[in-house]
């Protein structure tokens, strides 16, 4: 299983959020690219990004964030937060990302999510970011009538990588994964299942150890790293695995 540290991205700073509410952010580093550094030398074996501007305004914001990113670690960089069209998925692939994450258009624009995973095999997630079990979108501030397990079933047989499950309610707030919910949407598609919100002890990590056998790969952790309840040595001799585990090849 893969661990996935997040850099969230508000006005060019490294940031977390508590449940998705941008007013509600705390600064962790004002250097992306020095924390990119760091994660790096801790041996986590992929990076975690998210241009929250960009997901509220539907457009890339903190490009020159993440832009110093890539020119800082060679680390496989997964993005998401406003790419809402094929030519923003071509631009970051040709920059360097290794895989970009479809969260509001896949629920919005769902061709574009087969097209792009058509033509960029094993470069494209699907977020699925859920409020009390419902879809939200447009950087969380909206909430659809689709279901988890319903959004994901539907990119069954469109060849994405993995869908990134995300509890928006435990996000930042350190309160646990939703177990239940993660197994659920895992049991329920044949896609590979990335678990993310709420993850704060090592604790988390254990409970989700079982639940690789029905197909969970991955989880991004974010503000327990920041704030030291969990151990990045600890967390990676845990887990183990390799960044292909979830290549989607």
């Amino acid at each position: 299983m893969i661990l996935f540290p997040a850099i969230d991205l508000k006005d060019g700073q490294a940031v977390r959020l508590l449940r998705g509410e941008l007013t509600a952010a705390t600064v962790f580093n004002e250097d992306p690219a020095a924390q990119a550094q760091a994660f790096a030398a801790a041996g986590f074996e992929w990076l975690h990004i998210v241009d929250l501007n960009g997901a509220f305004s539907g457009r890339p914001v903190n490009a020159e964030a993440v832009q110093a990113i890539l020119a800082a670690t060679r680390l496989p960089v997964q993005l998401g937060g406003g790419i809402r069209d094929m030519a923003t998925i071509e631009r970051w692939l040709e920059l360097g990302v290794t895989r970009v994450i479809l969260g509001t258009a896949a629920l919005k624009d769902p061709a574009l999510v087969r097209a792009a995973a058509k033509r960029f095999p094993g470069r494209i997630l699907v977020a699925v970011d859920a409020k009390g079990g419902r879809v939200a979108v447009e950087g969380w501030a909206e909430v659809s009538q689709t279901t988890a397990a319903d959004l994901g079933k539907s990119f069954e047989d469109a060849g994405v990588a993995a869908l990134l499950y995300t509890d928006v309610d435990r996000d930042g707030a350190l309160e646990g994964v939703n177990l239940a919910a993660t197994r659920a949407l895992a049991e329920a598609v044949g896609i590979p299942v990335l678990a993310s919100g709420g993850v704060a002890s090592i604790d988390d990590l254990v409970a989700l150890v079982p639940l690789e056998e029905v197909g969970v790969a991955g989880v991004v952790v974010g503000r327990a790293l920041y704030d030291g309840r969990i151990d990045p040595a600890q967390a990676l001799a845990l887990l183990g695995g390799a960044p292909d585990e979830v290549e989607g090849d």
